[in-house]
């Protein structure tokens, strides 16, 4: 069976025990199945992201006893293949821009329907504000987005999932994406594209077969799923792991330095004792 599987952190703080957790999952099952395991920097926001961060992740990784196949994909070296795949969807008709703020967003939702769900995989879900806007009328500092009402799918679309939380088979359809996604953002003023562009191009650079992350990331395989089918790229398999949450039950986040792996490590500990502290 043809593996290939990846880790995407983004360089933006320090790993921590939910990173580790995703990433030696991913590293283990694709070692079991004879398969790859690659690594990629999820640098798009070039605001945010540091070189020491990222040297950070390669030191961590080694540290944890993962190595990872052929060289690291960075995505500031592929803003092109972004532009690329933008120039696709304008061309089909399927992006406008969007110059709406939360702002604009949560007072044309205050009247919520009965029923529709308010979140999406973006936090709210656009109502389609600036639809009616041409491609010609983009202003400094609008956002790009994708017109669902103008796209189409000329055959059943669906995605599997191995994740237990979510197993099975699952179909994608432009009313289920109007309705729990709504129109998403293809490009950001300052970026030169979404996470979920990019990470369909990348995955499909890379001939990623399988994607193991968080399950907080399920949500967003419908609009990547719908993406793939749009820039013609090959479907993937995905896993959605719980996540390692804190003693309260949230969720860890970066700013948890508390638990950042280089904080282990300075304090003695092992690459066994983070495995069992993750549960593997």
């Amino acid at each position: 069976m043809n593996f290939v599987t990846r880790f995407a952190p983004s360089p933006t703080g320090p790993l921590h025990l939910g990173h580790a957790f995703s990433a030696l999952l991913a590293h283990d099952t694709a070692r079991a199945v004879g398969g790859q395991f690659l690594l990629r920097i999820d640098d798009l926001d070039q605001t945010r992201a540091r070189s020491t961060w990222e040297d950070l992740i390669y030191e961590d990784l080694e540290w944890l006893g993962i190595r990872w196949h052929g060289p690291v994909r960075k995505q500031s070296n592929h803003f092109e293949d972004y532009q690329d795949a933008i120039n696709n969807l304008a061309n089909k008709g399927l992006i406008y821009p969007c110059r709406c703020k939360r702002r604009d967003i949560e007072v044309a939702l205050d009247a919520p329907q009965e029923g529709v769900p308010r979140f999406g995989p973006d936090g709210l879900i656009y109502p389609g504000t600036c639809r009616n806007r041409s491609m010609q009328d983009r202003q400094s500092g609008d956002a790009l987005r994708l017109d669902l009402s103008k796209a189409t799918l000329v055959e059943p679309l669906a995605f599997t999932e191995t994740g237990q939380a979510h197993l099975g088979t699952h179909h994608v359809t432009i009313d289920h994406l109007q309705t729990h996604v709504g129109d998403p953002v293809i490009a950001r003023s300052g970026m030169a594209a979404s996470y979920h562009l990019a990470v369909v191009i990348d995955d499909a650079a890379s001939g990623i077969t399988h994607a193991i992350r968080g399950e907080d990331l399920f949500d967003a395989s419908y609009i990547q799923r719908f993406l793939q089918a749009q820039l013609n790229l090959p479907p993937i398999e995905y896993h959605h792991h719980p996540l390692v949450r804190d003693d309260n039950g949230k969720r860890l986040a970066k700013r948890d330095d508390a638990r950042a792996i280089s904080n282990y490590r300075a304090d003695g500990a092992t690459p066994d004792y983070i495995r069992k502290m993750v549960g593997l």
